[in-house]
């Protein structure tokens, strides 16, 4: 029998030919020349993977956990609306009402997948206080508070904290002493004012997006915030997912070549993911504020608790899902290629599925924002594309795709990289068998040794697309909570943030121009010397 060829050799460069391999796999005669092709094939797989990891580059290493530093004084923070997303941002910031932690509690017990409440107490100490409370429902601000004084992070029975002061306006959280900073989780019609007085108040600021309502308010609070010097971080927790850093070393090793086509989305169907909410049953004018929640809007409405929890689905409140949705797609994209605000916007949809007022127990109102969208971004200087499209009425999955003329890039919580079938870089590797362009020639898959328990749709879709958790050096870790703590450590450090004001100011034109293009029904110019709309 021949010995194998050098390409057969072991890890140690040792010659093993086909009789040993046999004589080990002696006791299933039957089965030996398959486990021998089997292994075989594994063997070769192997050496053409490190052929290829080799020639592409990639750094190996996962980014390592390091903790926040947050020496020196404690930071008093003042929480601005605590609804879906405040009551996420506090617990980011490492508070939770009792009962919500005793729930976590009851659930990991049940179930060991079920990592909530040691995730939580995983998280930094931020050495911060919640010294203000802000919301115009009287549920929701007794909540917060509950939160805010729960400093021993315990359920029921646990030790809590003096409770933070209640302002029934945000102005008067402004004016307090007791306040260094805050945190905006109002509806979208307010962040523009609320983070401009805040500015002027000398306050740092954590503000959701959208950015702001309108174009006029996208420039008032860049200057804003510019003339002030305060650490603005806009809330795009996906600036601190791993994969995304992973796919900007890819870009920037060029391993899918110049790229022309970046195709994003946003696929949903549930009332939850469109935005119907549920209504509050104690919601009502003796316990909202409605003539503070309506200030913003030219023409006031009557008491509607539709439009107070279901704000997202009318124009006077929200952003659509330009400024709501396509921001998390546009802002993964615009820390991993840097492409700014684009030179045109073209924008189409409609309401066309969340209509009937039978559906998702509509009582007085109909919707105005559209269900079904689709946007094109254009950056001829960078000679690419930008397309989104979104549904909220259908759970088609998706992902973002990055294309370029020697690969195609995929994109969520993981990354995946295929070489193009015409590529010029990988023709060589092609021809040769090398690569296979049905088969990744790379992927990245953070934290692959663990097993993930996601209880909802709703979190399964943030998860997916790298927004609810990411891993370092393994460990699972909220990306909203290494945002706020990078906020925290910016405004000790005198620095800014990643999601800082300039990247704020393009998204929020980015947005603005998708809005504008649908609207008004015409596609929609930037002019960058001018830094004005055409």
């Amino acid at each position: 029998m021949t010995a194998m060829n050098d390409k057969d050799k072991n890890a140690s460069g040792s010659k093993m030919n086909r009789r040993d391999v046999l004589k080990g796999l002696a006791t299933v005669p039957v089965l030996g020349a398959m486990a021998y092709g089997t292994w075989r094939k594994t063997r070769q797989d192997h050496i053409r993977s490190h052929k290829l990891a080799k020639e592409l580059n990639m750094s190996a290493e996962e980014k390592e956990y390091t903790p926040f530093k947050h020496d020196g004084d404690t930071i008093k923070i003042g929480i601005i609306g605590y609804g879906i997303r405040g009551t996420q941002l506090m617990k980011a910031a490492g508070f939770a009402p009792p009962q919500t932690i005793q729930g976590w509690k009851e659930d990991g017990a049940r179930d060991s997948r079920n990592k909530r409440y040691s995730d939580f107490l995983e998280q930094d100490d931020l050495n911060i206080r919640v010294t203000g409370v802000c919301d115009l429902f009287d549920v929701h601000a007794g909540n917060a508070m509950a939160a805010a004084a729960n400093i021993g992070r315990e359920g029921a029975g646990g030790q809590m904290g003096p409770a933070p002061k209640r302002y029934r306006t945000y102005q008067e959280m402004l004016a307090s002493d007791e306040i260094d900073a805050v945190i905006i989780a109002a509806p979208d019609h307010w962040h523009a004012q609320m983070t401009i007085d805040a500015a002027k108040a000398g306050k740092h600021v954590y503000a959701e997006k959208g950015f702001t309502l309108t174009m006029d308010e996208t420039y008032a609070v860049r200057d804003a915030v510019k003339a002030s010097g305060i650490s603005y971080q806009l809330g795009h927790q996906g600036r601190q997912t791993e994969s995304y850093l992973k796919a900007k070393e890819a870009i920037d090793k060029k391993l899918i070549g110049k790229i022309n086509l970046i195709e994003v989305c946003t696929n949903r169907n549930s009332a939850n993911g469109a935005w119907v909410y549920d209504i509050h049953p104690d919601a009502n004018p003796n316990t909202v504020d409605w003539t503070q929640f309506e200030e913003p809007c030219e023409i006031k409405h009557p008491w509607s608790p539709e439009r107070f929890f279901r704000w997202r689905c009318w124009w006077d409140y929200g952003t659509g899902l330009s400024g709501d949705l396509l921001t998390h797609e546009f802002d993964a994209i615009n820390q991993i290629l840097g492409m700014g605000i684009p030179t045109s916007a073209s924008a189409s949809g409609g309401v066309y599925f969340w209509k009937d007022k039978q559906r998702g127990d509509y009582v007085n109102e109909i919707r105005e924002v559209p269900d079904v969208w689709n946007a094109v971004l254009e950056y001829p200087d960078l000679d690419f594309s930008i397309l989104y499209s979104a549904s909220l009425a259908s759970n088609h999955n998706r992902g973002k795709t990055i294309m370029g003329h020697d690969g195609s890039m995929e994109l969520g919580n993981s990354l995946t990289v295929y070489a193009d079938r015409q590529s010029t870089r990988y023709a060589e590797q092609i021809k040769s068998g090398l690569i296979d362009p049905e088969l990744p020639i790379y992927t990245y898959i953070p934290g692959r040794k663990n097993v993930d328990s996601v209880a909802t749709a709703t979190e399964q879709y943030f998860a997916a697309r790298g927004l609810l958790y990411t891993y370092r050096g393994g460990r699972r870790v909220d990306t909203t909570h290494l945002h706020v703590a990078e906020w925290i450590q910016s405004i000790r450090e005198g620095t800014q943030p990643s999601c800082n004001i300039n990247q704020a100011f393009e998204e929020g034109v980015a947005a603005a121009m998708g809005i504008m293009a649908q609207r008004e029904n015409r596609t929609i110019f930037w002019d960058k010397d001018k830094e004005e709309i055409v």
